[in-house]
């Protein structure tokens, strides 16, 4: 019984000495910090890219001059845009919505340029004035056909080249985007950040 006991002891104490090994700690860190621990895409390339597209879209000539002319015509009526979505055509898992997000956060509150819902808000938005046909009063009921119409669709895509050799790999980025006039389908501004370029080099398991 004595054996027993101490031997029952031991993988006790054996069992508490792995589980303080294992024990998980976090440790916040700045949101702006620059972080990259696997040299994959992550939120100090979506910054980085984000700014750049941004700036070149908003500091445009060519979106300056349509917003003006479209102004004029309209009673200083501003353009609206409608959000296309990124696509993601790179090696791995990204979060396009995150780009398209930041760029429409940082259009609307430019003020210059008006956003139409879309995606699921469009869909939600359209149930809800159908509900509203049934359910609302006939004084405080919204017309269904009655939505603002999109003059400019904004898009883009994420491409990536890898490069593998000696243990070493090499990861770029390209992020374009575009703003294209629903009418006439003509490019009024084009961009692309390749600036993300990262070398990771991979340290050899030793038994």
């Amino acid at each position: 019984m004595c054996v027993i006991h101490k031997t029952t002891m031991v993988l006790v104490a054996a069992v508490l000495a792995f589980s303080g090994c294992a024990s998980t700690r976090v440790t916040r860190i700045d949101s702006a910090s620059r972080t990259d621990l696997s040299g994959r895409w992550n939120d100090t390339d979506v910054r980085t890219v984000c700014a750049t597209l941004i700036e070149s879209c908003l500091g445009s000539g060519g979106v300056d001059a349509y917003i003006r002319e479209f102004q004029r015509a309209r009673g200083g009526r501003r353009p609206v845009v409608i959000i296309g979505g990124f696509v993601n055509a790179s090696s791995e898992h990204i979060d396009t919505e995150i780009i398209s997000r930041q760029m429409e956060i940082a259009i609307v509150n430019s003020g210059r340029l008006e956003i139409a819902a879309s995606g699921d808000t469009r869909s939600a938005l359209r149930a809800e004035r159908q509900e509203q046909l049934n359910w609302a009063s006939e004084e405080t009921v919204l017309s269904l056909a009655n939505e603002t119409g999109a003059n400019l669709m904004l898009t883009g895509s994420v491409r990536s080249i890898v490069d593998r050799a000696n243990g070493k790999e090499a990861r770029s980025y390209f992020v374009s985007a575009e703003l294209t006039n629903i009418e006439t389908g003509s490019r009024l501004w084009m961009d692309s950040d390749n600036s993300i370029k990262k070398e990771i080099r991979r340290a050899s398991f030793r038994p």
